[in-house]
């Protein structure tokens, strides 16, 4: 087993760990074996010794910590029967884990089915194992709580919710990061004050540092890191004691799903490990996201670490928080963007019958602190042809930097227009080697064409939305809508009326939505500092039936009409706060600028004015108008060409199709 463990160790570039290697402040000189009949399994809990089956105690050893198991697909469970058969290859003497060991989040069937389920995983081992309890082991939901929810049947079936044992001169100290608000007990990892350590907890670890003072190494283990700052200041006082014992080595724990390196502070090393089965919030393995278990070699003078997935070895000490979160600001970030569009020759670059002769610029911005390289590959379908078929590009950190491709399409009246297609391949440029991140595809956001059709067309068509994805979205630069008076307007056939839906939206704690939500017909417009909201009574809209629904701000007041009848009003004063969001129909705008609250039906005749056009109680509904020096935005949903609604309006702002939206012929009745 130490000849494996060894080779590990040098697989990584490391070698074994000699008098120069970090050690904790007492990890120095040997102590006493302990005294005959002195129970090496030390905890002030009632339940669980019996199942825990402690390791023959001999000279230098390894052991094994394997990351969270739940909070993933039902799948992970293979993850984790093949890290259990990788560690029989590795032999270590005894395994760890830290906490997440079954779904939980349910009650108590479920969870004894689950239980039921890591165990017999588990007990392929050929050594022993030691669990951790974590959130997803103790949290209990639906009828029937008992008091401190799962602890109970943790206790019974897997061990004491805190505990240590000794081995070969070392102390292993596993302590319970989910006891709860010590005033309320309520449990929630995500609130500071429930992720605190009892008295009566930490009153046991106090003596078992004591008891364990003659020790080589101390580990401790916890499931959430709680040296990170989104879990309060209470560890403080817990590193305090541990870095007073003088022997403590190194702190492990799991929960994020991502493995992370936080350095040695007073002496001891802080470890996360990833996951053995668990939700990844990406596929990029030498950043720390990935299925793996930690391999440690115990030695008197230190210890050696090596994170070990399958086929693959990696050092988690290069996987520092700061790589971490950079790689994670290019994956969320990283944008290539059209900067420029222009003709190739004397025709437009892109017209209403589909033809492209275009020089195409694109912009990517690095918002990581070390460099990038992108592989673009523009993809030649749809009839689409490049020069070149692919470029690199290298971005420095904190920059922007462009390239251009000529892209050419033959009008094609058989073929539908598309825009065309880009992958992006980018690395990141880590220090000492390259960072793959997952590959992209996206479209290229091309201009309209300048001769699009922009009138009513004579089938009168409707904007079809599925109330998941779909949306016609208007960009913040295409917006200019003068503060003061305004109406925002649209007929609806809805489909679906349950929870928050945004019939025309930018609504961000500024702007202003029309909405259609539980059957309430709204109007929200944010003046000065807060919103005012005109609504109507509830059962105001119905599905499946075309209505008129207007919201007006005429400077003093703002309302709401359904069929031309006012429904609901408030006094509203004061100048509409703006925002750089961007503008939809059938959702509402998210802080990102993204589409939420999806409308789920048809939506046609949409209309943004610049003049309260509606006043009093009631008024006849316009079956369809025509545009006026008045008129921001209008689409008339009669047809599609590409991605795109045209804008009827005398400023040919055509609206940008998502999702599954689409315009199709469904006459409503009296709209000729």
């Amino acid at each position: 087993m130490r000849s494996l463990l060894l080779l590990v160790a040098f697989a990584i570039g490391a070698s074994p760990c000699r008098a120069e290697c970090p050690v904790g402040a007492g990890a120095v000189g040997a102590i006493a074996p302990q005294e005959p009949g002195t129970p090496r399994l030390v905890t002030d809990r009632p339940a669980g010794a019996a199942l825990l089956r402690l390791p023959k105690e001999d000279d230098a050893f390894g052991f094994v910590v394997f990351g969270d198991r739940t909070g993933g697909p039902p799948e992970g469970i293979a993850v984790l029967q093949q890290a259990v058969t990788d560690t029989n290859l590795l032999d270590p003497d005894l395994v760890l884990t830290v906490g997440d060991l079954v779904q939980g989040y349910d009650g108590q069937d479920a969870w004894m089915a689950q239980a039921k389920e890591f165990k017999a995983a588990m007990a392929k081992l050929r050594m022993p194992w030691f669990p951790v309890a974590g959130n997803h082991d103790v949290y209990w939901r639906g009828e029937g709580k008992p008091p401190g929810e799962h602890e109970g049947n943790f206790e019974r079936e897997f061990g004491p919710l805190w505990y240590a044992f000794a081995h070969k001169q070392c102390w292993f100290v596993v302590l319970y990061s989910d006891e709860g608000d010590p005033k309320t007990g309520k449990k929630d990892f995500h609130l500071p004050e429930c992720q605190r350590i009892s008295e009566a907890q930490f009153a046991w670890l106090e003596r078992t540092l004591t008891q364990a003072k003659g020790a080589r190494h101390v580990f401790v283990f916890l499931h959430h890191p709680r040296w990170l700052p989104q879990y309060g200041d209470d560890w403080q006082r817990v590193h305090t004691r541990l870095a007073k014992a003088g022997n403590v080595t190194a702190v492990f724990a799991g929960h994020i799903h991502c493995m992370r390196y936080d350095g040695v502070r007073d002496g001891i090393q802080y470890y996360t490990v990833a996951s053995v089965g668990a939700h990844l919030g990406m596929e990029a393995p030498q950043a720390g996201f990935l299925h793996e278990f930690h391999v440690v070699t115990v030695r008197p003078q230190g210890i050696q670490v090596a994170a070990v997935p399958v086929g693959v070895l990696l050092d988690p000490q290069r996987i520092t928080g700061e790589l971490s979160a950079d790689v994670i600001a290019v994956a969320e970030n990283l944008r290539v963007e059209v900067q420029s569009c222009i003709a190739a020759g004397s025709a437009p670059s892109l017209n209403a019958a589909g033809k492209v002769d275009a020089l195409v610029t694109l912009r990517a911005h690095n918002p990581a602190r070390r460099a990038i390289e992108l592989e673009l590959l523009p993809l030649a379908d749809a009839g689409y042809r490049f020069g070149p078929d692919h470029q690199h590009l290298i971005v420095p950190p904190g920059q922007s930097a462009t390239t251009t491709f000529a892209v050419q399409r033959a009008a094609d009246p058989q073929q539908p227009f598309v825009l065309p297609r880009l992958q992006v391949r980018c690395d990141y440029l880590a220090h000492d080697r390259r960072i793959a991140l997952p590959t992209t595809t996206s479209e290229l956001e091309l201009r309209p064409p300048e001769d699009l059709a922009a009138t009513p067309t004579a089938h009168n068509g409707a904007l079809v939305l599925d109330g998941k994805s779909a949306s016609a979205r208007w960009l913040p630069e295409q917006i200019e809508l003068p503060d003061g008076p305004f109406t925002v307007e649209a007929w609806i056939r809805p489909d679906d009326l349950r929870g928050r839906r945004g019939v025309v939206a930018r609504a961000q704690d500024s702007e202003f939505g029309l909405f259609a939500s539980d059957g309430i017909a709204s109007f929200a417009v944010f003046l000065g500092e807060r919103y005012a909201t005109a609504k109507s009574d509830k059962g105001a809209l119905r599905t499946g039936v075309w209505q008129h629904l207007a919201g007006v701000f005429d400077g003093a007041e703002v309302r709401v009409y359904v069929d031309g009848a006012l429904v609901g009003k408030v006094v509203g004063r004061g100048a509409r706060k703006p925002n750089r969001l961007p503008l939809f129909v059938g959702a509402d705008t998210t802080a990102k600028g993204n589409p939420g609250a999806f409308f789920a039906g048809l939506v046609d005749d949409v209309r943004v004015s610049k003049q309260a056009r509606y006043q009093g109680e009631r008024f006849t509904p316009p079956t369809r108008w025509t545009a006026d020096a008045d008129t921001v935005l209008w689409l008339p949903c009669d047809a599609d060409f590409g991605p795109w609604t045209a804008d009827a309006g005398p400023r040919h702002q055509h609206a940008r199709r998502l999702g599954t939206a689409h315009c199709t012929l469904e006459p409503r009745a009296g709209a000729r």
